[in-house]
């Protein structure tokens, strides 16, 4: 906590009442455990934000991305002294407009405050809101020590199953229904914003940045029972551009292995339903990606299929290409730690039961 008294002088020399002014520190655990219905203000640049921030935070940038490069080539230049004046002539004009943003965001005058190392600027801005009569509270070290927080959550030890299954065997709507049924789930291609293949933006997906992906996935698993199991589809250590992060991935390769076996025309069906409708060019300039792993012959089928509107051919033709991938990536699992599971419908519901069965005889045999 810190306290700053001010004392001024009212009518006839006689001193107003000191005012206390109460800025709250908090650590990370502190703010994401006990602190964790606060909003929270990050008061970086917006290019910084935009890089990474801690998922429901949002941006109240002391400077603009211009203004921070300029107080920082200050700083180098000439020194802190120099610096803090050029930010305090900079924000001169700006600070009732972040008071009124801090109210639309925190109504009733409760709020958290971060920059990147939990110095000048969040100080800056703590002081400001306390002033006018927030409850603040400032997170030490800032963002730097909750991106340091996120990385430590990578190196926990995870009672993961994996769900697995070639190219249209249905493993995300089969996960839903795993949750739907109370099972602990962690959907990867969902917080990367991509479905993990050439084809896997769907023409519309923007993927977050590799941090923002991290820091999304840590706060995924910080909501879970680590004591329980947790589901989660058998990924490739790419996502799109996202990266798992290498000792969350190490474990998810070592951990049991739930494989789906779908009949190869039911896959050829779903994957109709699903990407047939895309536009062709990007169907197209996706296939062309792959071209020298499908080779030019099947690529070149695969691109005539696409133009001539003949979907499932389309499919079958790439499918020849993912399945031998998934198949080589399969047989590259630890000996033991797969068990496969064949089923003759597309019925997630259906197939989230078979399996919870499965696994709960399985556990109690040990077989």
């Amino acid at each position: 906590m810190k306290l700053l008294k001010l004392q001024a002088n009212g009518c006839m020399g006689v001193p107003y009442d000191y005012i206390c002014l109460m800025v709250h520190k908090v650590t990370i655990n502190e703010l994401l455990t006990t602190h964790a219905a606060l909003p929270i203000m990050d008061v970086r640049a917006p290019a910084e934000f935009s890089h990474g921030h801690i998922p429901g935070a949002y941006n109240l940038p002391l400077f603009t991305n211009e203004e921070r490069a300029q107080v920082g080539i200050t700083y180098k230049e000439q020194g802190r002294d120099a610096a803090v004046l050029l930010g305090f002539d900079i924000t001169g004009q700006k600070w009732s407009g972040f008071i009124k943003e801090a109210l639309n965001q925190a109504p009733g005058k409760k709020i958290a405050v971060h920059c990147w190392r939990g110095g000048m600027r969040s100080g800056a801005m703590a002081w400001a809101l306390d002033f006018y009569g927030f409850d603040v509270y400032q997170l030490e070290g800032g963002y730097k020590t909750y991106r340091k927080h996120v990385l430590e959550q990578f190196e926990k030890a995870y009672p993961l199953q994996l769900i697995g299954g070639m190219t249209g065997s249905g493993k995300t709507l089969l996960l839903q229904a795993l949750r739907n049924k109370g099972e602990q789930v962690v959907d990867l291609e969902d917080l990367a914003q991509h479905r993990g293949s050439s084809y896997g933006s769907m023409n519309h997906l923007m993927q977050p940045t590799q941090e923002q992906f991290e820091n999304n996935l840590a706060q995924s698993l910080a909501k879970l029972d680590p004591n329980r199991r947790i589901w989660l589809e058998d990924e490739s250590a790419m996502i799109g551009k996202c990266s798992i992060p290498r000792s969350f991935w190490k474990q998810m390769r070592e951990v049991p292995l739930l494989n789906i076996s779908i009949p190869f025309e039911q896959r050829v069906n779903t994957l109709v339903a699903e990407y047939g409708s895309l536009d062709k060019s990007f169907l197209a300039a996706c296939t062309g990606r792959i071209w020298k792993r499908l080779g030019p012959e099947q690529t070149k089928r695969a691109v005539a299929a696409i133009q001539e509107d003949r979907m499932a051919d389309f499919i079958r033709e790439v499918l020849r290409y993912y399945d031998k991938t998934y198949t080589t990536g399969l047989n590259n699992r630890p000996p033991g730690s797969v068990m496969s599971v064949d089923f003759d419908h597309t019925d997630a519901a259906e197939q989230a039961a078979h399996i919870l069965e499965l696994i709960a005889k399985h556990e109690h045999t040990g077989n």
